[in-house]
Order: C-alpha cells, then structure tokens, then sequence
C-alpha cells in the first residue's frame, strides 16, 4: 500500500517537472519573445510529450505505459547537456553559429553566470530520468 502511494507520489512529480518546463519553455518563447533555435526545439519535441505520457500514467496509474518517457527523457537529457555546452565550452562555440535563424549558442538568459535555457531543460530531463528510474528500481523490490 505505501510502495504504491510512493510510486504514484513520484509519477506526480514527475509529471508536474514534465508540465513546469513545458510551460516555462512557453513563457521565454510566446511572452518574452525569444525564438527557439534549433537545439531547442528538438528539446521541446522531446519534453512535450512527456506532459501526456506521465499524465496518463498517473491517471491510470500504470508505469510500464510511461515508457517512452524514460527513453525520451534520456535523448532530452543528452540533447540539452550538449546545447549546453555549445553556450558554455569556448571550444564548441563556432559550432552553435551553424544552428540556423538562431544560432545555438545565443544566451537569452544567463542567471549566476551559469543557468541558461539549456541548463533548466537539461534539469528538467535529468531530474525526469532519474525519478523514472528510481520508480522503476523500486518496482523490482
């Protein structure tokens, strides 16, 4: 009883992480204004679905459906660490410049000298993997 109170009690979480980066991406984008480059919106092909996936898993509380989040999540994961670096490693620098209308190695944000977009996604993703795979390790107990 208290195994499954937990697991629903991570899926929740899990989800509203998935729900707080959806909505965060769409605030820089649609109210601040910034246009997604590239990188990002593979980003946020990535992290959208998760809304749904995890939504659905907690509706019908059933993890084995969640899935292709943990596999999403991880690309996402890969993705935005990547991006990241792009922002941050002088030595990856020139290859953000080829990224398009916008290159990907623009900082609309730049919080501490360290959080940029690609940080709080790449959080985000992190934060979505691990749980997903701490859910998925208690399930074999």
């Amino acid at each position: 009883m208290e195994n499954t109170k937990t697991r629903e009690t991570l899926i929740m979480v899990i989800w509203a992480q998935a729900l707080v980066a959806t909505l965060g991406s769409l605030f820089f984008s649609e109210i601040m204004g910034y246009v997604p480059c590239e990188l990002c919106w593979i980003q946020r092909i990535l992290m959208y679905p998760l809304v749904i996936i995890y939504g659905t898993a907690l509706i019908k509380k059933d993890l084995n459906i969640a899935l292709p989040g943990l596999i999403l999540s991880g690309i996402g994961m890969l993705v935005s660490i990547y991006h990241y670096f792009i922002q941050k490693l002088p030595a990856l620098q020139d290859a953000g410049d080829a990224c398009g209308v916008v290159p990907c190695n623009t900082e609309y944000v730049n919080y501490f000298g360290f959080v940029t977009i690609p940080f709080l996604a790449s959080t985000a993703f992190i934060i979505i993997f691990v749980l997903h795979l701490l859910l998925l390790k208690r399930g074999r107990k």
